[in-house]
């Protein structure tokens, strides 16, 4: 009997504590191969962040509310694939897969936590937006910080908590199924599934977290740009930035949802994704935003473009 068929037997009253992370194990010999497309992505993802984060930093000319919001949510960002690439490229090169219990609960909180910061960045991005185009006289008075806290201490709670409570549950679980999770990274209901007896508190609550936190906010972004597209129509003025900006969001935000939705869903319903594939939409669905948020919200920024080009200026050094 092979050592895998042999984790794969129940051990009556034994916990696992230490796990396997065996995402894309099928692929077998063609599985360091990824190593390549992966780090290019984490290269992309950590320069172009911090990047963005030392020009927001730097030039007092990026100190703008929106800025800020763009310079955070690079952060986010920077911060996200920190969390599971590095270890998911050494088990690509090195089959380096055990984690424990406590460092993987641990990673899910933090990917979590910041993932759900990012969906939360983009919802006051959107009340940004709404403020300097449909209420340009009260955008000064509503973006102060003391009146703009008002507006996101209900979302960090709600974040906080969801979370909390979901990671604490899956705490109390007992590991009797195996220790191998195919998967790259401890991902909530991968972590979950092996787990002895009644699971469905625990799926309850990573539903909950999946619609009342990334699908709330998607559907509060979709409709503050709804209204903003509104009212620039109905201004009958030529304001094709403010929209090409709207749609841009929108479709960013909907490909990253749909990734996240499919990759939650996929566990909880009859499906023909195989592990793989699986597997995949749930790295890119935090990939994804890491990689193009850069681009998105930072290069095309007209200030932050504008300063990006005199940083590129100024590192360029010519003979005399």
């Amino acid at each position: 009997m092979k050592i895998r068929d042999m984790q794969a037997v129940p051990v009556l009253n034994t916990s696992f504590t230490t796990f396997n992370l065996n995402g894309f194990l099928d692929l077998g010999e063609w599985r360091p191969f990824l190593f390549i497309p992966y780090f290019l992505m984490f290269m992309l993802s950590t320069i172009s962040n911090s990047v963005l984060i030392y020009l927001t930093i730097t030039q007092t000319a990026l100190h703008s509310p929106m800025c800020i919001l763009i310079g955070l949510m690079a952060v986010v960002d920077l911060l996200l694939p920190i969390f599971f690439v590095p270890n998911m490229l050494l088990s690509f090169l090195f089959s380096w897969t055990e984690i424990s219990l406590a460092g993987c609960l641990i990673q899910m909180f933090c990917i979590h936590c910041v993932g759900t910061f990012q969906s939360t960045l983009l919802v006051w991005m959107a009340l940004d937006r709404f403020f300097a185009i449909c209420k340009p006289l009260y955008y000064h008075k509503f973006m102060q910080m003391p009146n703009f806290l008002k507006y996101i201490i209900f979302p960090v709670v709600r974040n906080g908590l969801l979370i909390i409570v979901m990671i604490s549950r899956v705490g109390k679980l007992s590991f009797c199924k195996t220790n191998e999770i195919d998967h790259c990274f401890c991902e909530h209901m991968a972590l979950v599934q092996l787990a002895c007896g009644d699971i469905s508190i625990n799926n309850l609550l990573g539903l909950l977290a999946a619609f009342l936190i990334i699908t709330a906010d998607f559907l509060f972004i979709t409709i503050s740009y709804f209204v903003i597209l509104t009212s620039v129509l109905k201004s009958g003025k030529s304001h094709l930035k403010a929209i090409n900006t709207c749609i841009t969001h929108i479709i960013v935000m909907t490909v990253t949802i749909t990734f996240a939705l499919i990759a939650f869903m996929s566990y909880r319903v009859r499906n023909n994704f195989s592990p793989n594939s699986r597997v995949f939409l749930s790295t890119m669905y935090l990939l994804f935003p890491s990689c193009f948020n850069p681009i998105i919200y930072g290069v095309r920024t007209k200030e932050i473009r504008e300063q990006f080009l005199k940083f590129i200026h100024q590192m360029k050094v010519f003979p005399k």
